[in-house]
C-alpha cells in the first residue's frame, strides 16, 4: 500500500531511474524538500517531481512538504504524521512536518513517538554536564562494545551551545541486527542523568520504556532523595516499574583526586548495571582504554582512574520505589512569579532551557519577527549546575578583576566605593582597600 523513494542523485534528474523504481499504480506522492525556496511555487525536489511526471503516463496527485528544519531531529511518528496526511479526503499541501506553526495551519500534527528498534537492541541516553567526561566515556564505551563484541553499535551526540558547562546528551543503541535508526533516542532501556540539578529542570524519565532503567549521579539519600525528586519523575518511575539506581560519583571522584571528572565511574556504573558484556570483561577493557589514555602521565594518574573504576562498579545502589509514588503530588508553583515575566522570557527563554525549544509554536515568535533577542535575559537564566560555588576572598585577593571579566552571568562585579557607601553596606558586605 505504501513505499518510499530515496533520491540520490538529485541534479542531473534521471527520469528514467525514477519512473523505473516508482510503481504505475501509485495515487498519490508526497515529496519531502529539507529546504525552504522562498518566492518559488514550490521546493526545488518537489518542482522537479511534479516536472517528471508532466513528462510521464501516470499522473499522481502530488504533495509538498518540508522536514527537518534547522537540522531537527526527524522521527518516525513525522514520518506517519505525511502518511496519514495522504489518506485524507482533503490533505494538506505545502505543509511542514516537525513544527507546530499555529500561524498559517500548515504543519501536521505529529502523534507519539513509536518504537521501530529490532528486538535485541539496547537503546541508552546520557545527561551529562560539558566539559564533565560523559561524551568521551560514552565514545569509549561504544568503541568498547564494538570492538569487543559481535554487536552493531550507534553513537550520536547532542551540545548545547554553551558548550562547557552546558547541557550534553549522549544517544547510544548496540544490538544484534543492523541499526538503521537516524534519530535520537526517544524509548531507551537505559538512562543515567550525572547532574542532579537536571532533574528538576528536565524531562529526563518520560524516554524510558517500561522496566528500564535510571541512574542518577546525586547526594541524596534516604528522606533527602525524597524530598528532592519532583513528583512526575517519582510517578514516572513508580508506574513504569523502573529499577532505580543512584550514585555519588561526585564525592568519590573528589576522593580519588579527580576533582570533577565523573566520567570513568558512571562508565562503570553503566556497565555494571545495563550488563551488555559480563562485568569482568568490561573492566578489563576500560583499564586497557585507560593505560592507552593516560599512561604517559604516569602511574598516579592511570591508578586513580583504576579506582574511579572500582567505585563506579561497586558504588551504586538500588533505591525501592514505594507504592506511594505512584499518586506523587506536584509541588504548587509560583504562578505569580511567571506572570510577572516579560513575554519573551515566559514564551521563549524558558521553554528553551528546558530543552522544550522545538516545541514552541510559530506565534511565539511573531513579536520578534527581526529574530533578535533582547538584551538582559541572562538575568533569568541561573541554571543552579555547579556542584561547587565560588567565593570571593578578600586575603588572596590581588584586585585584577579577571573574576568579573570571566563570570558569564556577571555574578561577580567589582565596585569602587566612596567612604559614605562603605559605612551604608549592608552587613557581611566584605570590601578591600582600593590599590
Amino acid at each position: 500500500k505504501t513505499g518510499y523513494l530515496q533520491v540520490h542523485l538529485y541534479r542531473p534528474f534521471s527520469l528514467d531511474h525514477f519512473l523505473k523504481e516508482l510503481p504505475s499504480t501509485v495515487k498519490k506522492v508526497t515529496v519531502l524538500d529539507r529546504t525552504k525556496e522562498s518566492g518559488a511555487l514550490g521546493d526545488p525536489l518537489y518542482l522537479d517531481v511534479c516536472a517528471a511526471f508532466i513528462d510521464s503516463e501516470i499522473h499522481p496527485k502530488v504533495l509538498a512538504g518540508r522536514y527537518g528544519l534547522s537540522s531537527k531531529d526527524v522521527t518516525p511518528a513525522q514520518m506517519i504524521a505525511v502518511y496519514n496526511n495522504m489518506i485524507l479526503d482533503k490533505p494538506k499541501n505545502h505543509f511542514t512536518v516537525g513544527i507546530n506553526d499555529d500561524l498559517t495551519h500548515l504543519s501536521l500534527a505529529v502523534g507519539e513517538e513509536v518504537d521501530l528498534a529490532t528486538d535485541g537492541t539496547i537503546s541508552c541516553k546520557f545527561w551529562g554536564l560539558g566539559s564533565d567526561g560523559t561524551v568521551g566515556a560514552n565514545k569509549n564505551s561504544i568503541k568498547i562494545i564494538g570492538d569487543y563484541t559481535d554487536m552493531y553499535v550507534q553513537a550520536y551526540f547532542e551540545y548545547d551551545t554553551k558548550k562547557s558547562g552546558g547541557v550534553t546528551k549522549s544517544h547510544l543503541r548496540f544490538g544484534k541486527t543492523p541499526i538503521r535508526s537516524s534519530y535520537y533516542v526517544k524509548k531507551a532501556n537505559f538512562i543515567a542523568c550525572h547532574n542532579a540539578s537536571y532533574i528538576n529542570k528536565y524531562d529526563i524519565v518520560s524516554d524510558i520504556k517500561n522496566n528500564g532503567i535510571f541512574l542518577l549521579n546525586c547526594s541524596w539519600q534516604g528522606k533527602e532523595l525524597e524530598e528532592n525528586l519532583p513528583a512526575s519523575v517519582k510517578r514516572a518511575l513508580a508506574k513504569k516499574n523502573i529499577q532505580f539506581y543512584v550514585i555519588d560519583a561526585t564525592k568519590a571522584a573528589k576522593e580519588i583526586g579527580l576533582g570533577n571528572r565523573t566520567n570513568i565511574i558512571l562508565q562503570a556504573a553503566f556497565f555494571k548495571l545495563a550488563n551488555v558484556i559480563p562485568v569482568p570483561q568490561a573492566i578489563e577493557y576500560m583499564k586497557d582504554a585507560i593505560l592507552k589514555s593516560y599512561g604517559k602521565k604516569g602511574d598516579k594518574v592511570v591508578n586513580m582512574n583504576y579506582a574511579a573504576i572500582d567505585q563506579g562498579v561497586n558504588g551504586a545502589q538500588k533505591i525501592e520505589i514505594p507504592a506511594n509514588w505512584i499518586e506523587a503530588v506536584d509541588a504548587t508553583a509560583d504562578v505569580a512569579t511567571n506572570e510577572n515575566l516579560p513575554d519573551f522570557i515566559k514564551n521563549i527563554l524558558i521553554p528553551i532551557n528546558a530543552q522544550q525549544g522545538d516545541d514552541i509554536p510559530v506565534s511565539a515568535f511573531a513579536a520578534m519577527a527581526d529574530g533578535t533577542f533582547p538584551m538582559g535575559t541572562s538575568a533569568y537564566e541561573k541554571r543552579g549546575v555547579a556542584v561547587d560555588v565560588p567565593k570571593w576572598n578578600a586575603d588572596h585577593c590581588i584586585q585584577c578583576n579577571q573574576c568579573s571579566y570571566v563570570c558569564p552571568h556577571a555574578a561577580i562585579r567589582p565596585f569602587l566605593l566612596t567612604e559614605e557607601e562603605t559605612a551604608a553596606a549592608p552587613q557581611g558586605y566584605d570590601t578591600k582597600k582600593a590599590n
